[in-house]
């Protein structure tokens, strides 16, 4: 960070701001930091504007049952949160967000997690 940005508008600061709203289920709050025409490449595939987030993030959320930030990078127009989640159907899920944001807003976001967790609980499910 330069000595002219400030924290509350640094890319590193929406991006941890986006991350613990989101963990902790406030919906709201990390939508309200996305831009209308975000772009968001899933592992599930690519995810177009803000209705389509939402109702993506929203789908996520009931799975949920814990999730801990291991680090947020970033400088003034893109950042990097390492997390892992605790989903219903796998334990230990590792994943990362880059995002790029403008004017305050997170315009595009890439989520990059193994899969493989995922096939081997539906597979242990399935016997």
């Amino acid at each position: 960070m330069n000595a002219t940005s400030t924290p509350a508008t640094s890319a590193r600061a929406i991006a941890e701001t986006f991350g613990r709203a989101w963990m902790g289920g406030d919906t709201e709050t990390a939508l309200g930091l996305i831009a209308d025409d975000v772009v968001c490449d899933a592992p599930s595939g690519r995810i177009e504007g803000l209705a389509g987030y939402r109702k993506f993030l929203e789908g996520f959320l009931p799975m949920l049952t814990g999730a801990t930030i291991t680090k947020v990078l970033g400088d003034e127009t893109s950042a990097v949160i390492v997390y892992t989640t605790h989903t219903t159907f796998v334990a230990d899920l590792r994943a990362s967000d880059y995002l790029t944001i403008e004017d305050g807003k997170i315009t595009y976001i890439q989520t990059v997690f193994d899969r493989l967790p995922i096939t081997e609980a539906r597979r242990a499910q399935q016997g």
